[in-house]
């Protein structure tokens, strides 16, 4: 058929066009008549108090509207989330907290007013910021993040530990990590007094997210608040919930009657929009001579504020992988002087598989046992902690295929060239398939095309371009014939873009829209009057069910290091995943989609930290100059590829979420790279060349 596009087919992103024409509008490009800027003051000190605010000095600078601190700033009503009730009192729960909020009439005059607010503190001492298994705050939360349960346990893993013919027990420790998206926070604000309405244009993964929020705190019914998230540069989870800038900039918008802008400085993002929390593991793993677990205990400890729990859940995929008679997985958190941690790119998955793949890697060293074989010897029949059956399970394909595409059985060899070693890991991936409700309007129009339109948002992923596949594919029709409409709040509810969901929880209400839609066509035999002919579903019910089968999707990714021994430099040579996601929709932007993971877990391995200063409590690394994400030069050579699978058990388009697979195992394979090419194991990232010749001279890693 002309111009049909199947699902499964690759088709380019929607998009494309205004984004690289630079016509797309983001948060920031709406500039209503009669614009405010905004630009907020963060304290000084990491805990205490803030005494005075003085404003007088920014508030007689030429242009400014007004200075607004705790004490006039409007009263917010209830919400969940401790690190919303801005301006509200004098407390300072940690440094880069908001103390005031600058408002002017341009930009520049915005920030020279805030530059001016002098702030006086009663700080409470020394900042307690670091983190440390022993710690007298750590204590043991009754669930980790994503609503797992904090500990779990089958059989005594630490006596059968104990008992193994062979034992590794190993410690891992994940740094702080910044999600810095493209796209810095941004939202502009425009409040109608007469019609009493609240129109924002926000930098966020869930515009429904953002619309609740805002309905809470400024006590406003939801159906008076539009939430526009038309086109977001980003977010890898940073976005996924409202954050400081949307509340300050309604904050201003409702106190001044104007529109107000506010875009968030990327200096301040490390401490108001959430971060990965560092995260210390110890893996204790009992095996037989022959390599099947016999015991599996993974302990994590992270950090958390003390306005908010956020518990990273590290421990969490060990409950997944691997079959082991006996199994321990438990979390314990400490409160700190610090921000409140929050999602980053596949949250707990990321740190947890890196630990659990590396110790792995050890066990396998110390078994004589070939990496790739190790993790085939212990496939479990159904999930470890559940034992619920999987739905699908192609670990062992992804490891076999990834190994024969990589030359994993000449490669595995480590190679020295003068002062250059080379050699290359393994590491095993894993991400829940999540899914969520969702609404969706499929219109059928006289001219012959189509329509879909639900709250979805496109944060890069390409969810445009799939939803209108999905649409095609349930009407049998052309794909160039459908439009998806998404990015607002004025359109059917959905689900925020988080947790690898997006396409699985808008696609299965769109797909379920679409054939309501196509046997009220057929009834009409394709007639369709002037008006159009529209259905609609709600995916509530379905969505809700818990299914008696565990669903996840896995995958393994390799990767080849070239480690130079004068100046402690690691290259990452090449990398390449092989996952099993479902059925692969858009193949052209799910390998983006596994690249950017992949690129972003070389991130984690080689370059990204960033440390509390234990004085000022501060994030030492605040910008991409000190912070730093990979770009193309560091990464040479990289490949995606997936296995077939057909899982009946999922959605009605059989497809797993793959937004945040690619991250997970990435790390691992490139620590377990390192310590083959080098004979030494670094248990702490990222491999800077300052540990890396620590290792090398022999110095405990």
């Amino acid at each position: 058929m002309e111009g049909f596009t199947a699902l499964g087919s690759p088709a380019t992103r929607r998009e494309a066009v205004p984004k690289v024409t630079g016509t797309a509008r983001y948060a920031a490009d709406h500039t209503p008549p009669g614009c405010l800027y905004a630009w907020p003051v963060p304290a000084t000190v990491a805990s205490g108090r803030t005494v005075r605010v003085d404003t007088a000095a920014a508030g007689a600078l030429p242009g400014v509207v007004a200075v607004l601190t705790a004490s006039d700033a409007p009263r917010l009503g209830p919400t969940e989330d401790a690190a919303l009730r801005l301006l509200q009192d004098a407390r300072v729960p940690h440094r880069g907290w908001y103390v005031a909020l600058a408002v002017a009439d341009t930009l520049e005059r915005a920030r020279a007013a805030a530059e001016a607010v002098t702030v006086t503190y009663e700080a409470e001492g020394a900042p307690d910021v670091r983190l440390y298994e022993e710690h007298p705050g750590a204590y043991a939360p009754e669930k980790a993040n994503g609503g797992y349960p904090g500990r779990s346990e089958r059989g005594d893993a630490l006596a059968a530990y104990a008992s193994a013919p062979v034992r590794v027990d190993c410690r891992y420790t994940v740094p702080p990590l910044h999600n810095h998206p493209m796209e810095p926070h941004a939202a502009t604000a425009v409040w109608d007094a007469d019609e009493g309405r609240l129109t924002v244009y926000d930098s966020s993964q869930g515009a429904n997210t953002v619309r609740t929020e805002l309905a809470s705190l400024f006590g406003l019914p939801e159906e008076r608040i539009t939430v526009n998230s038309e086109h977001v540069g980003g977010g890898f989870g940073c976005k996924g919930t409202p954050r400081p800038h949307v509340v300050l900039a309604v904050m201003a918008a409702r106190h001044t009657g104007r529109p107000v802008k506010l875009a968030l400085p990327r200096g301040h993002l490390p401490a108001v929009v959430g971060h990965r929390a560092p995260t210390l593991h110890r893996l204790r793993i009992g095996a037989r001579p022959d390599g099947t677990l016999t015991a599996l205990a993974h302990e994590v400890t992270t950090h958390t504020s003390r306005i908010r729990e956020f518990v990273e859940q590290a421990a969490v995929p060990a409950r997944v992988m691997y079959e082991a008679p006996d199994l321990l997985t438990a979390h314990r958190v400490v409160p700190l002087d610090v921000p409140t941690p929050s999602w980053m790119r596949a949250p707990g998955e990321t740190p947890g598989m890196y630990a659990l793949e590396s110790a792995m890697d050890e066990l396998a060293d110390a078994l004589g046992i070939d990496p790739v074989e190790l993790r085939l010897r212990n496939e479990p029949a159904a999930e470890p902690d559940s034992g619920r059956p999987y739905s699908s399970r192609n670990l062992a394909a992804c490891l076999r295929e990834g190994a024969r595409r990589f030359g994993w059985a000449d490669a595995r060899t480590p190679r020295a060239s003068g002062a250059l070693l080379t050699g290359a890991g393994v590491a095993a991936s894993t991400y829940p398939v999540l899914v969520a409700p969702s609404q969706a309007l499929a219109h059928a129009l006289p001219d012959g095309t189509y329509r879909v339109e639900v709250a979805a948002t496109d944060i890069g992923t390409g969810a445009r371009t799939v939803l209108a596949l999905v649409a095609a594919d349930a009407l049998g029709v052309p794909a160039d014939r459908v439009t998806s409409v998404v990015g607002h709040t004025g359109l059917p509810q959905a689900p925020l873009a988080g947790g690898s969901s997006g396409t699985a929880s808008w696609g299965w209400a769109v797909h379920e829209a679409c054939r309501a839609l196509a046997l009220k066509l057929e009834r009409r035999d394709g007639n369709v009057p002037e008006g159009g002919i529209c259905a609609s579903a709600d995916t509530t019910a379905a969505a809700k069910q818990r299914s008696p089968y565990a669903r996840h999707a896995f995958g393994a990714q390799f990767a080849e290091v070239r480690v130079d021994t004068v100046t402690g430099e690691v290259r990452v040579l090449r990398m390449l995943g092989v996952f099993a996601a479902g059925r692969i929709l858009n193949p052209l932007t799910a390998r983006s989609q596994f690249v950017g993971g992949m690129t972003m877990g070389l991130g984690m391995a080689l370059t990204e930290h960033s440390p509390l200063d234990p004085v000022y409590g501060d994030f030492t690394a605040r910008d991409l100059a000190s912070y730093h994400v990979p770009v193309h030069a560091d990464v040479p050579d990289i490949e995606a590829y997936w296995v077939d699978e057909h899982d009946k058990h999922l959605n009605p388009m059989g497809s797993k979420g793959i937004g945040e697979i690619g991250t997970v195992g990435a790390a691992a394979a490139i620590g377990n790279a390192f310590a083959r090419a080098t004979g030494r194991r670094i248990r702490e990232l990222p491999l800077t060349p300052d540990r890396v010749l620590a290792a090398l001279a022999g110095e405990e890693a």
